[in-house]
């Protein structure tokens, strides 16, 4: 299955529209994130345009995935601790939980970069077709155009990723 894209301005933005590729994404590498806003379990809100100018990553995650809390302490080492005072935010976005479950699974995870609910999946949804899984990472420029994209936990591609990340920062 490969990809199919219609591109259209409206109001000066870019939207897309596109079928999943063969990991279930429908942005592409280049295309600019889509809209949103998210508020962490701290009350910080994150928005595509608060984090223009920045290099970031969306971590798309899950209390009850496996995968996912397997990655997670890998992104707490090697990109959070490492990239945090850099001009760079890693987000969590958890899918489809309450405020209260995502606070509870950020404590059981040990992590310390931000984590934010995604009750109703707007955002995931806007990046990865439905039932697509959700360990992803979405790796944005600081011009908010998609650099670089995960699914799963591969050492190699989370390898590859890191490098993508220090090569944005530097």
């Amino acid at each position: 299955m490969c990809c199919s894209f219609a591109f259209a301005t409206v109001s000066g933005q870019e939207e897309q529209t596109s079928s999943p590729d063969d990991r279930g994404y429908i942005v592409r590498v280049g295309d600019r994130v889509p809209a949103f806003s998210l508020t962490d379990i701290n009350g910080t809100k994150h928005t595509d345009a608060s984090l223009m100018g920045t290099t970031y990553v969306l971590q798309f995650t899950a209390s009850w995935c496996g995968v996912c809390r397997k990655e997670m302490p890998h992104l707490e080492q090697a990109v959070w601790q490492r990239f945090k005072n850099d001009d760079f935010v890693l987000l969590g976005v958890d899918l489809d939980e309450p405020r209260d479950k995502v606070a509870d699974f950020a404590r059981s995870m040990a992590i310390t970069y931000p984590i934010a609910p995604d009750a109703d999946g707007q955002v995931f949804y806007s990046i990865a077709a439905p039932k697509s899984g959700v360990t992803r990472n979405v790796v944005v420029d600081k011009e908010g155009r998609i650099a670089f994209l995960t699914r799963l936990f591969e050492t190699e591609e989370f390898d590859a990723m890191v490098d993508i990340i220090d090569g944005l920062l530097n």
